[in-house]
């Protein structure tokens, strides 16, 4: 069937769209904050035969666009093989085991078989953020787990709703084995109303414009796809580009670990070689193989933003040599931290092998940490326990154009940290400090852009603080003559007396009384390209602002200034800049 472009575009923003009101729904009716306000989710639209990537809602996490894509496959698989049970309408599968096709155990998918005419048409997926599933810490992020059953509860794909009713013997095995339990109902049927939302809008697009169709745009798109990113992969110069990111350290040894990647092009291809990299780790900073493949994914949508979303931008690209490293996790390993912060080395890694044959479209790296904080504990003002998950921006790194934004999302997703009147509502915490990490921007002739620095105190009742973080031990990358942006920094409060973690910026189960505080100071972004480079008057700006100080911008930036008025030395800038 052939497609004329107007019917073709229209179905793909109709495919979109469905998963965005899935996307909406799902924020809108969950309970937890991190769902609800930071958008730690996602919603799809997967292929009946394989799971492949039909379309991805536009505000959903980008990390999620390769595992949940595997996730959908390894259950239409287990389905197959008749290690899961075979789906019926209205069924909905919850699954969360990182090693079939997922992250942490904390993002738990939920997936629902799509009928038309009485056969699978397609399947509904989505994930979300779940604050606790269990395991040693409150939270999840353990920071020193050295198996997987330490970081909490490990669901295989079984159906938790059966023809459109809760299994009760199901959720209360879940709810049996997590805290907070009371609170999750909530979550879940929001979880599980997205579906449900999304099934209603698909139908109306398919009785719209017929399912042959549609399925014939599907195909169309996918091959599109393909297309697009093979013709914007051909213009990168023949060669094979190399770099290296380092994880602080995987939470129980303190040594650097290493992402070390070759990505070769050969004419439409791309090839990304981690050969080399460093052995799997004792604590939770493995990473799965689909999250791996997804971190790649997610570093190419950056890069290429153009191509539709579709499993067919990934056709031209190949993954190899994963096998005997850390970012190919297998069980019992754990990997509290390998969606959060190893994919994000992973896609600085990509970023900085491809910067220099792609000056104008790749940046420097990004802060590269979600900043995971969890507090959790007893709140006697209310009379029961709470969980709460707290993940932060950092600055991006600066490119071609501009510097970097403040203060932004994560590399891997477009959560936001939820409002401190939220928080401060919802927990009995109290926020001392919220405001930019001044100065952590790597200098460029165009500077990365600035961390978070905030200060979060218990108020009343007791908890215990984890958190899994990085870019502790070294600041983001900078690019073609940047330097590197400002450290993670991570200091905590007991009785008034402070301490800094042995491993930096990973610590977990740190007990905490009324006054206890912990304060983070996340990185800047990489700065882009010679510092001297930069507008004297750009660095004039930041110093005026109090960015930067003086001393900073004669040193970093080979910008002298004069104190009374504030200005530009020129004659002093001039020879500065000659050295």
């Amino acid at each position: 069937m052939t497609l004329d472009p107007i019917t073709l575009s229209v179905i793909q923003a109709g495919l979109q769209q469905v998963c965005d009101e899935m996307d909406l729904s799902f924020s809108r009716a969950a309970f937890s904050p991190v769902i609800a306000e930071a958008n730690d989710r996602s919603d799809g639209i997967y292929a009946a035969e394989d799971g492949s990537l039909i379309a991805q809602g536009s505000q959903g996490l980008p990390v999620f666009v390769g595992t949940m894509q595997y996730s959908t496959r390894t259950l239409i698989e287990m389905i197959a093989a008749g290690k899961a049970a075979a789906p019926q309408p209205d069924d909905i599968y919850i699954v969360n085991d990182p090693y079939l096709g997922g992250t942490h155990l904390m993002d738990v998918r939920f997936a629902r078989p799509f009928y038309r005419n009485g056969e699978i048409f397609c399947w509904l997926s989505n994930t979300g953020h779940w604050p606790d599933t269990g395991g040693a810490v409150p939270g999840g992020f353990s920071a020193s787990a050295t198996a997987v059953e330490q970081e909490g509860l490990r669901l295989p794909p079984v159906r938790l709703f059966k023809q459109g009713q809760l299994d009760a013997e199901i959720f209360a095995i879940i709810c049996s084995n997590i805290r907070v339990a009371d609170q999750r109902i909530g979550d879940v049927k929001a979880q599980a109303a997205a579906l449900l939302v999304g099934e209603q809008r698909l139908n109306e697009l398919l009785d719209r414009y017929g399912d042959e169709t549609v399925r014939a745009a599907i195909a169309e798109l996918r091959a599109r796809a393909a297309t697009q990113m093979r013709a914007f992969i051909a213009d990168i110069p023949d060669g094979a580009y190399r770099s290296t990111a380092w994880i602080d350290s995987d939470g129980v040894v303190n040594e650097p670990l290493a992402i070390r990647l070759t990505v070769t092009k050969d004419h439409d291809h791309l090839t990304f070689d981690f050969t080399g990299s460093s052995a799997p780790c004792a604590g939770p900073m493995n990473s799965v193989r689909a999250t791996t493949y997804s971190a790649v994914y997610l570093a190419m949508r950056h890069i290429f933003p153009e191509v539709p979303m579709s499993t067919g931008a990934f056709e031209p690209l190949t993954i190899t040599g994963i096998e005997d490293t850390f970012l190919d996790a297998h069980y019992p390993r754990p990997v509290s931290g390998c969606a959060a912060e190893v994919s994000q080395r992973i896609a600085e890694a990509v970023f900085a092998a491809l910067v220099t044959p792609l000056p104008d479209r790749v940046t420097a790296a990004p802060a590269g940490t979600s900043g995971n904080f969890a507090l959790g504990g007893h709140d006697p003002a209310r009379g029961r326990d709470f969980v709460m998950y707290q993940i932060s921006g950092g600055g991006y790194g600066g490119n071609a154009d501009h510097d970097g934004l403040a203060n932004g999302c994560s590399t891997i997703g477009i959560s936001k940290a939820p409002p401190i009147e939220i928080m401060e509502q919802q927990f009995p915490v109290l926020y001392r400090r919220y405001a930019l990490h001044e100065g952590s921007g790597g200098a460029g002739q165009h500077r990365g852009g600035f961390g978070l620095d905030y200060e979060v105190e218990l108020w009343r009742g007791s908890a215990r603080a984890s958190f899994v973080m990085d870019h502790g031990r070294f600041g983001p990358q900078g690019a073609l003559g940047g330097g590197e942006g400002a450290v993670n920094r991570v200091t905590v409060w007991q009785n008034g007396a402070p301490y800094k973690p042995e491993h930096l910026s990973k610590e977990q189960d740190i007990p905490m009384a009324p006054g206890d505080r912990v304060r983070v100071m996340t990185p800047g972004g990489g700065g882009y390209g010679d510092p001297f480079r930069r507008a004297p008057e750009a660095v004039l700006e930041d110093v005026r602002l109090q960015r930067y100080t003086p001393e900073q911008a004669r040193t970093l930036f080979g910008v002298a200034l004069t104190t009374d008025p504030l200005a530009i030395d020129e004659t002093a800038t001039r020879a500065l800049r000659r050295r």
